[in-house]
């Protein structure tokens, strides 16, 4: 099967109300292209030298793009410089960085609140701790605050990825925003009925996901 026509089945099952992120780690352009020109508008990487290595300066002008790997400070400019949105703030001096930067570069940021809702391992803001996170984007004018974003548990328990997915539901009912990142491909159902709008989807769209290149990146927020 193409990539062409894996999007066009997962488009045909998936809500046209929910947004599809296609998660382009590890892909070739060619893979990306082929994606773009079946429809996909939406495109996230999880590594910022990456992502700018494969985008140029002009390709893919067109297409929104995503950064959902962990936000390092000493990154924020070249993250806030190639992404139209950072999905991944999971504290505050991710915020600030990432302000400063925006600032710096004359642009308004949107960016979502990264909730952990699976494991102490992951990256994310717990969600008693959300509402005060929330509050501390919104108090920069350089970014805008969207809504959260979470990473299902790691599990085939029904029951257990469901609860988390209602909690999500559940913090970002309190801080607000019109999006709510969640759901990948193996877990994509379930967050949609939990009230996700936004899906990151990786090997669903581009088939099994090539061998990585070494890299001195890092990130663990991989769909």
């Amino acid at each position: 099967m193409t990539i062409a026509q894996r999007y066009a089945q997962l488009r045909a099952a998936v809500p046209a109300h929910v947004t599809i992120v296609a998660v382009t780690k590890v892909q070739p352009v060619e893979a990306i292209r082929e994606a773009v020109a079946a429809g996909v508008r939406d495109i996230g990487e999880n590594y910022v030298q990456e992502a700018r290595r494969k985008w140029g300066e002009s390709e893919f002008v067109h297409v929104r793009k995503h950064f959902i790997g962990h936000v390092q400070t000493n990154k924020a400019k070249l993250i806030a410089a190639t992404f139209d949105m950072v999905q991944s703030v999971d504290r505050p001096e991710a915020a600030d960085a990432l302000a400063k930067a925006a600032q710096t570069l004359g642009k308004r940021l949107p960016v979502l609140l990264q909730l952990n809702i699976s494991s102490t391992d992951r990256f994310g803001c717990a969600p008693h701790h959300a509402p005060q996170l929330a509050q501390r984007i919104r108090s920069h004018a350089s970014l805008e605050f969207k809504g959260v974003m979470a990473i299902g548990p790691l599990t085939k328990n029904r029951s257990e990825i469901e609860g988390a997915f209602a909690e999500a539901a559940r913090t970002f009912s309190r801080v607000g925003g019109d999006t709510l990142s969640l759901g990948m491909t193996g877990d994509w159902e379930p967050a949609v009925r939990a009230g996700s709008t936004m899906i990151r989807i990786g090997s669903a769209i581009f088939g099994p996901r090539p061998a990585r290149p070494a890299s001195k990146e890092t990130a663990t927020s991989s769909p």
